[in-house]
């Protein structure tokens, strides 16, 4: 792996590097934050190359509509112009029906890892442990 370059799947990931750059895939999922009230659920919607986070939403319930509001301020501020790829995992918020019909309505490809197999995702599940260590619980 090269310094300060993400990880990318081999088996996803196998266009040319300048069809990566021009379409952008991205990678998408959630986690939960313990609050003093209760849970707090975080989506984000990272893009691959440059590890910058494109869009996110918060709320208290994990439901799809904590993801399809990150990924409508990806879409949003990304603008994209080609079919981009998103990637995510299996969960029940990806595998809506209101989701399928966000990606087809903006012309996005959605691309999902094997059941239990999170390295395709190693990137978001990096953010999310880097947030937990350093910004909630405190420890670098």
């Amino acid at each position: 792996m090269a310094a300060g370059r993400p990880w990318r799947s081999t088996t996803l990931w196998t266009a040319s590097s300048t069809w990566l750059r021009q379409t952008e895939p991205g990678v998408t999922d959630i986690t939960y934050i313990r609050t003093l009230e209760g849970f707090a659920y975080l989506a984000v919607v990272i893009v691959m190359y440059s590890s910058r986070v494109v869009g996110w939403s918060m709320q208290s319930r994990p439901t799809t509509d904590v993801v399809l509001q990150a990924l409508h301020m990806a879409v949003w501020r990304r603008k994209p112009k080609n079919r981009v790829l998103i990637h995510s995992d299996q969960g029940s918020q990806f595998t809506s029906m209101d989701w399928a019909a966000f990606i087809r309505a903006h012309n996005l490809e959605h691309s999902m890892s094997r059941r239990g197999n999170c390295h395709d995702n190693a990137v978001a599940e990096s953010l999310f442990s880097s947030l937990k260590r350093e910004r909630i619980r405190r420890r670098t």
